[in-house]
């Protein structure tokens, strides 16, 4: 118990803003932090299922115990090559994020880890894995459950070719955009502004769908609404995305 006091105490010493507490929407909810990790197995291997084991069982339930909602762990449409695992989860602040980055300094994680732990060096789980870390819109301070009507995830990375055309770009989400895509039907899991990953400067956000056709209904309905046509021609949102990508993820 003393070396769990002592690792909270050391986390929150390590950082004297906290980013995700204190900075809040319109409506005073806490703006989450949200990371994406995504997980790159070892071609030919069969460490998946470790690592499944791991994510479901040790991993999910430490994040929950220290106030997190379950991650989503998820796997790329089709048959990618290297197959990759992502996993989705939403810290409440700063605090519980760094926390979560030092599980393995807790005994009982270490005990609960221990087949995770033991995988050998001849046979890894995975090459390595990369990480985004996005802070929450004011627009949508939170991550949405989708339930388990969600078959498909529409994973969207929109980059700027500067800061204030993030900036921008993120304010017509905040004041138009997100209401409109309620609207036509697109359901968004979250948005975030990229705080530390690959395609800086940039926001990422995630939509669910019930299958591809459901998806594709929906976009329909988006690009030729009037109300889209009126926001996109604005002189302030211009220029505001100089590239967009694009991943479709499914339960794992």
């Amino acid at each position: 118990m003393q070396r769990r006091k002592f690792l909270a105490a050391a986390t929150t010493a390590a950082i004297p803003f906290a980013l995700g507490a204190t900075t809040t929407s319109s409506t005073d909810e806490p703006r989450q932090l949200i990371e994406l990790r995504t997980y790159e197995i070892k071609f030919g291997g069969s460490g998946s299922g470790v690592l499944m084991d791991y994510l479901r069982d040790v991993y999910s339930p430490a994040l929950e115990r220290l106030g997190c909602s379950s991650p989503r762990i998820m796997k790329e449409m089709g048959n990618s090559d290297p197959a990759n695992i992502w996993v989705l989860t939403a810290y409440p602040n700063a605090d519980v994020y760094l926390q979560a980055q030092y599980l393995n300094a807790d005994t009982d994680h270490q005990t609960a880890a221990a087949k995770y732990n033991a995988v050998p060096a001849a046979k890894p789980v995975y090459n390595r894995f990369t990480s985004q870390l996005l802070h929450a819109f004011q627009g949508m301070p939170r991550v949405a459950d989708p339930g388990t009507e969600a078959g498909i995830f529409e994973l969207r990375t929109y980059e700027g070719y500067s800061e204030d055309a993030v900036r921008r770009k993120i304010s017509m989400f905040n004041n138009e955009e997100i209401k409109l895509f309620l609207k036509v039907g697109l359901n968004p899991v979250f948005f975030g502004k990229m705080i530390s990953g690959p395609y800086c400067p940039s926001l990422v956000y995630m939509l669910h769908f019930k299958d591809m056709e459901d998806r594709n209904e929906s976009w329909g309905r988006f690009g030729p609404h009037p109300e889209w046509k009126a926001m996109v021609a604005k002189e302030e949102y211009a220029d505001s995305v100089s590239n967009i990508r694009k991943t479709f993820l499914v339960p794992a």
